[in-house]
């Protein structure tokens, strides 16, 4: 079987920073009490007119920053969100017209915060299935159009941001293992966001603001999170022990905290950013791993732990051995004479 991975990696956040101290002003709630009780400091909000696709192919350019070629084959785009442009079109094909991918195959992918675990899923199963020979995965979300931010409990935690990853062949021995996707439609009042319809299918009715049912999400997480990860590390035939990086969701440091406790993981192997970008959904975990990548803590061949929550209520995981035979994976410092390479797309 082809070994299938990760050939590049980008990100891009908005520029505009949210500190807690504007809910603070705006809204009385105390910045030290949000940090204490989410580890959040500060997010990004997109700017008027910014919307998810705008944030995808920003992420796509800084991508192509450092590897001009990365997106040669790719004939296939999944955009993991859950605060698309539109219905339809789709983000995806809308990032992939804007990127020169123009007439490949796109759709956008909904599981929330679970988004860009699932579809790096989808893609190794299309790769290997003979659908796509290399596929374009985006995980980004402009959550801060879509909540009430006059909203105590869901204002306070969530930002904006995208990142992706080229999903290619790579060398035997390395790239994604093995998954553990589920989904429980069960939970799905504890955490929503309301489009058609007005109930659900059980009958029970649907606010028409961002829901979330923090007591009910919080449990379900370090569930979940514990369950699923440990689940796939078995599938893989390994143990906590030979992960050299977590990087899980990044929603709160408490259910973090509570997941790597029950993974056995230290907090010092747990790549956390959620304190200067808070909760951008499906954003949270390729931005995590472009970071962990840039500044050099992933190095080639460690072995990595995905985990992810969401709203559906849904949950992945996978396990990767990292290859670095690419520009845009290896840290920044090694790659200083392809950063300054032109970008394939124009600002």
């Amino acid at each position: 079987m082809k070994s299938i991975g990760i050939t590049a990696i980008g990100m891009y956040v908005p520029e505009r920073i949210v500190h807690n101290e504007e809910f603070e002003t705006r809204m009385g709630i105390e910045a030290g009490w949000i940090e204490s009780r989410s580890g959040i400091r500060e997010r990004r909000f997109s700017a008027p007119g910014e919307f998810t696709s705008h944030l995808g192919v920003r992420a796509v350019q800084e991508m192509l920053s450092r590897d001009p070629q990365a997106l040669d084959g790719v004939d296939l785009v999944i955009y993991a969100t859950c605060t698309p442009d539109a219905m339809f079109p789709s983000t995806a094909a809308l990032v992939a017209g804007q990127i020169g991918l123009t007439g490949v195959g796109a759709y956008d992918l909904s599981t929330a915060c679970s988004g860009f675990v699932y579809g790096l899923s989808m893609a190794r199963g299309m790769i290997l299935g003979g659908g796509a020979r290399k596929v374009l995965v985006l995980g980004g979300e402009t959550l801060s159009k879509a909540l009430d931010q006059n909203d105590r409990d869901t204002a306070i935690l969530f930002g904006d941001g995208t990142g992706c990853a080229v999903v290619g062949e790579v060398p035997g021995g390395y790239g994604l293992q093995d998954f553990v996707l589920g989904a429980d439609s069960a939970g799905g009042p504890a955490l929503y966001i309301s489009n058609l319809a007005d109930r659900f299918p059980d009958g029970q009715e649907m606010r028409a603001a961002p829901t979330m049912n923090g007591r009910e999400v919080f449990k379900f997480a370090v569930r979940v999170l514990g369950d699923s990860g440990n689940e796939v590390l078995k599938k893989s035939n390994l143990k906590s022990d030979d992960v050299d990086w977590l990087i899980p969701h990044q929603a709160n440091i408490r259910i973090i905290e509570a997941a790597a406790q029950r993974f056995g993981i230290s907090m010092d192997k747990t790549v956390i950013n959620l304190d200067r970008y808070g909760n951008t959904s499906a954003g949270t975990v390729p931005i995590a791993l472009h970071e962990a990548v840039n500044d050099g803590r992933v190095k080639d061949g460690q072995q990595l732990l995905l985990v992810a929550f969401g709203g559906g209520l849904s949950w992945a995981a996978c396990t990767l051995k990292w290859w670095a035979g690419a520009p845009s994976l290896r840290p920044a410092a090694q790659d200083t004479a392809a950063q300054d390479a032109p970008s394939q797309v124009s600002a």
